[in-house]
């Protein structure tokens, strides 16, 4: 299982959901569109379940690609209906491991939503891919079907960390696929997990250092967290596993914002560091709060002021197909609230912020509680100014404690 973009903001649309549960219902159906629409494909298979992983993946002996290529493109048609007339600005396939999908499967969904909405020459098309050797035998026929940026999930640089981490591939592995994909297509970005257990600065120094050196433009950084009915989880549990110290946590997190800043990949969003120009477009559209349709088994998407949610469940899924004609288990109307909150919480995470006026004028309310700005800006953890709110690399580390205060 690779540490997904699209699995991973979805994880954050989830937060900010709970922080505005208990506010008062109002109709966001006519929020204003953004510019463009984002489309985000779900394979829901792996080879086997990571210790650590959280996402919609699931284990099957054997897998009928034809059959899955016309539920994706049935549930693509579906979404098509009822977005039409948008300019899809990129699409991203993500897992489980959407790598071992058949490329002739990748082609066809890239060609049709190609036939349902406006494309230009500039879209970014991504695919989230394991580094085994078998996988990136397909690089080349991947980028033939169309995928212009690859995203590589090696999680880490040493042999002992991935067994660790109950990756299938070895170190050299992964950097032979490194250098494989580097070949194939024009902008590559890959994962590294750090903060596990027992790790020190020294070491995960080292690792950066030489990640850095590789050369790719975008670098997702994840620090180790131990999720909800996972196998650390249950570890952790039986007391079998302890996670690094918070402290030694924070220490690893300052480091990695040094280390990327002096490389010219400085933090764009808490856990990606790009060059400039380099920034994963499609990623942008969620914190940004734009529309995204979501497709496959377990996808969320967020349409015209709407959360949809597929079965996660791939043979339900493909029942819910036959029976409706689509994947949906769930469409609800965002609230207000429920919209200005997600917008504050995602917007927030990118080093950029948010214009909290244009969003409450968006909304229809406002979104920061003007007090506790204040507050937070006396002790350098905000900065706010006309028509921006961000927050500082002061305040990264206490960024989910800042949300929680600043939300009106």
């Amino acid at each position: 299982m690779l540490a997904a973009h699209g699995a991973s903001s979805d994880k954050q649309v989830r937060a900010a959901r709970i922080m505005a549960r208990d506010n008062a219902p109002q109709s966001v159906n006519e929020v204003s569109p953004q510019d463009g629409l984002a489309l985000y494909v779900h394979w829901p298979f792996c080879v086997s379940k990571c210790p650590y992983c959280d996402f919609n993946s699931h284990v099957r002996d054997s897998i009928d690609q034809a059959v899955w290529r016309q539920a994706l493109l049935a549930d693509l048609a579906h979404e098509a209906r009822l977005l039409p007339g948008k300019r899809l600005t990129s699409i991203f396939f993500g897992g489980g491991t959407p790598s071992l999908m058949n490329p002739g499967t990748v082609g066809a969904i890239i060609e049709a939503a190609g036939e349902f909405w406006q494309v230009g020459d500039e879209i970014e098309i991504t695919l989230e891919a394991n580094p085994s050797s078998v996988e990136a035998a397909r690089f080349a026929d991947l980028a033939a079907a169309g995928v212009n940026r690859v995203s590589l999930g090696l999680q880490s640089l040493d042999d002992q960390a991935l067994a660790f981490l109950g990756r299938a591939h070895s170190a050299a592995e992964g950097l032979a696929a490194l250098d494989t994909a580097q070949r194939h297509f024009g902008r590559v970005s890959f994962d590294l997990i750090y903060a596990l257990p027992g790790q020190t600065a020294v070491v995960w120094e080292a690792m950066l250092r030489r990640a850095l050196a590789f050369g790719t433009g975008h670098l997702s950084l994840y620090q180790l967290t131990i999720e909800p009915g996972t196998r650390f989880a249950a570890l952790h549990t039986a007391g079998k596993f302890t996670p690094l110290d918070l402290d030694e946590a924070a220490d690893l997190f300052e480091l990695t914002a040094s280390l990327t800043d002096a490389a010219g990949l400085p933090a764009y969003e808490t856990s990606n560091h790009a060059r400039v120009g380099e920034e994963s477009r499609h990623n942008l559209i969620y914190w940004r709060y734009g529309d995204y349709a979501g497709i496959g088994p377990g996808a969320h998407g967020r349409r015209l002021g709407m959360r949809t949610v597929r079965h996660r469940k791939p043979e339900n899924f493909l029942s819910g197909l036959a029976r409706n004609g689509h994947g949906l288990v769930e469409e609800e109307v965002l609230t207000s609230d429920e919209a200005a909150t997600e917008a504050l919480v995602m917007g927030l995470r990118l080093a950029e912020g948010i214009d909290p006026d244009a969003l409450a004028g968006r909304f229809g309310r406002p979104l920061i509680d003007e007090g506790a700005v204040v507050r937070l800006q006396q002790l350098g953890l905000i900065e706010r100014r006309p028509g921006l709110l961000r927050v500082p690399p002061a305040g990264r580390l206490l960024l989910d404690r800042l949300l929680a205060e600043v939300a009106a």
